[in-house]
């Protein structure tokens, strides 16, 4: 299967006069426009790097406050023991080798009025534009019994950092007994990663085929459908027969209460499950700084112009990655990576007095493991609409099922494609 391609983008013209990075006390004439990007995932880091090369007339300052990004891709596979977490671990250092200036630091307030930035350390900001792609932020309490001390007894390992809630849900399911249950609770749309929680439940259920065979998963969702369904569950009843239980709305899935001290996920018609491990999964808004300053909406997350990703409560601010207003568009990784380059080109363009790239194109390829030597996809082309976001029609779609025999191997080809693939948005993303 081939990765699409995204659009390039020209470089723009000179660059435009304004005023420095600004702190309380210092205050320097500038040189550059300032394009100030706050988040260094898959959104943020791929801003910085497609900014940096191609638009060598503009200032650009990236605020993130770990020196290390651990993926969400792949942290499934750390689960599994496929890989490790340095495996998928990334520092920012040939960001800044290629001019990148690194601020590592918490972005705390932004305020649109002024267009500054003000940063744990005391430090403010300014920008002529701004990329906001802070990730999301986890509902505590959205779920009865789930806060942040429940999460270190149910993990939701769902929020990149330095690993340490995918350390230890794998440390629990090292605990589990043989014979056990590891319990699922998976939120209704939207949050990030649709096919997330499948993944998930594929490679937990390849660890424990291998290391615990008389385990069972009980995955309790909030929806009656899910992203690549029937791909999933074709591999399940493959590899995983009577391993997995998934348990939809419908069939009284939707977990609504839990009690990590007496181990019980609890569904909306008052069924309590006991198991030994759990992770949940709960749900999520755009990340609290967006938030904050006012960008988002009722749902909890930020609308934008889908040609330029600008805010729609905020001029020159362009929200990209999962905290966006983003549907049909999935929150994942490559939508980040690919949707990066169109609010950059945008934000240069307004800066410059120019009309903002005609006609983009948004592209997804999403691979999932269900096993270590059986891959999954599914793939869709998004395009700017009259009122938000639209799919090409017949632009993608999901893996072929076909003879068993043959989707065996083309099974075995796209776990093949999925190594790529990371490999090569990672070094798109930091270069």
């Amino acid at each position: 299967m081939t990765i699409l391609t995204r659009r390039r983008f020209t470089a723009l013209a000179s660059a435009l006069a304004g005023a420095s990075v600004l702190s309380p006390h210092v205050v320097r004439a500038q040189t550059r426009p300032r394009l100030v990007i706050i988040g260094g995932g898959f959104g943020g880091a791929s801003a910085a790097r497609f900014a940096r090369l191609q638009f060598p007339q503009v200032d650009v300052t990236l605020i993130e406050p770990k020196t290390t990004f651990v993926t969400c891709p792949y942290g499934n596979l750390v689960l599994e023991g496929a890989r490790t977490l340095p495996q998928i671990s990334h520092s920012y250092d040939r960001l800044k080798a290629r001019g990148v200036n690194l601020v590592h630091d918490w972005a705390d307030a932004i305020d649109p009025a002024t267009r500054t930035i003000r940063l744990r350390g005391g430090t403010a900001l300014s920008y002529d534009k701004l990329i906001l792609s802070p990730g999301i932020a986890i509902r505590w309490g959205a779920l009865a019994g789930y806060d942040e001390a429940a999460a270190e007894v149910f993990p939701h390992a769902w929020v990149p950092g330095s690993g340490e809630q995918t350390t230890l849900l794998r440390r629990q399911l090292e605990a589990l007994p043989d014979g056990g249950v590891f319990g699922m609770a998976i939120p209704a749309n939207p949050f990030r990663c649709p096919p997330g929680p499948y993944e998930r439940i594929s490679m937990v259920a390849s660890y424990l085929k291998k290391h615990k065979p008389r385990a069972k998963i009980l995955a309790l969702d909030a929806k009656e459908a899910f992203s690549k369904q029937n791909l999933f569950q074709d591999a399940w009843t493959e590899l995983y027969p009577g391993l997995i239980e998934w348990v939809p709305s419908n069939r009284d899935g939707r977990v609504v209460r839990v009690d990590p001290r007496e181990k019980v996920l609890e569904t909306e018609f008052g069924t309590r499950h006991r198991v030994d491990v759990a992770n949940v999964i709960p749900p999520q808004s755009a990340a609290k700084i967006a938030i904050d300053a006012g960008l988002a909406n009722e749902t909890g997350w930020v609308p934008v112009n889908p040609r330029t990703f600008e805010a729609t409560r905020a001029q020159h601010i362009h929200v990209i990655g999962d905290a966006n207003v983003g549907q049909p568009m999935p929150k994942s990784g490559y939508i980040a990576n690919s949707t990066s380059k169109q609010a950059v080109a945008s934000a240069v363009a307004l800066l410059e007095g120019r009309e903002p790239p005609a006609s983009p194109v948004y592209f997804n390829t999403c691979y999932s493991h269900v096993a270590d030597d059986y891959g999954i996809s599914v793939v869709g082309v998004f395009r700017p609409g009259e009122t938000g976001f639209v799919e090409t029609p017949n632009s993608g779609g999901v893996s072929p099922r076909g003879p068993l025999a043959e989707r065996r191997e083309q099974r075995r080809l796209e776990a093949l494609y999925a190594d790529a693939w990371y490999a090569s948005i990672v070094e798109d993303a930091f270069g």
